[in-house]
């Protein structure tokens, strides 16, 4: 069934959960208010939406390097120094790092995309559906919907992880903020590729890093 905006309001003035976690769990329930709660909150994002106002100021800086040729720095926070010395926290901290080295994101979260950058975007995505002879009446719909696959070539949250494809960045760091207990962000990351923006052969160094990430 069609889930309205009305609907995605609704559930996340109940739970706190992000718009597409609630749009995802009133899909996956057929509507039904009470089930796609008890969804949320069995997946752990209702009460890790609600950690999320909390201060995190302590973490860590993880660092990656991939055959001398792309290095990453990520800072992701915890609440506590505690929490930074975890074992689960240092390993997930490790695969944001090779993430990031794999797959290039620009933003951690589509928040941080300047609005100059979507405005033009948009326009250019607008302007591929009209030449493609789509209905006016469906244009917006149709460039909000290659909107979502902008966000998941761009914002590391809404990227797929490395490896487990059937979870997002953001469904990663909900499960381990629910599993520990504290607010955990991944606040800032730098990735740097030997020759980029330079003249160079063409040789996909992402790819190579996926592949034996996966290995």
């Amino acid at each position: 069934m069609a889930i309205t905006a009305a609907q995605i309001k609704e559930l996340r003035e109940i739970t706190s959960a992000g718009m597409m976690d609630c749009k995802k769990a009133l899909q996956e329930t057929d509507g039904d208010m009470e089930k796609a709660v008890d969804f949320l909150r069995e997946k752990g994002l209702a009460s890790a939406a609600k950690k999320s106002s909390r201060i995190a100021s302590e973490g860590i800086v993880e660092s990656y390097i991939h055959g001398g040729r792309i290095g990453v720095l990520v800072e992701v926070n915890s609440e506590t120094d505690f929490v930074a010395k975890n074992e689960e926290f240092k390993s997930f901290v490790k695969d944001i790092a090779m993430q990031i080295a794999a797959i290039g994101p620009k933003y951690v979260s589509r928040e941080e995309v300047p609005q100059e950058e979507l405005a033009h975007e948009r326009e250019i995505l607008t302007e591929q559906a009209k030449s493609e002879n789509k209905p006016e009446h469906i244009l917006d719909k149709i460039v909000e919907g290659r909107l979502e696959k902008y966000y998941e070539e761009v914002c590391l949250l809404d990227q797929k992880f490395i490896k487990d494809s059937d979870k997002t960045i953001q469904e990663l760091l909900n499960d381990l903020i629910a599993k520990i207990g504290e607010n955990i962000k991944i606040r800032r990351f730098v990735r740097f590729e030997v020759g980029e923006g330079l003249e160079k052969r063409e040789e996909d160094f992402a790819e190579e890093v996926a592949k034996q990430i996966n290995q």
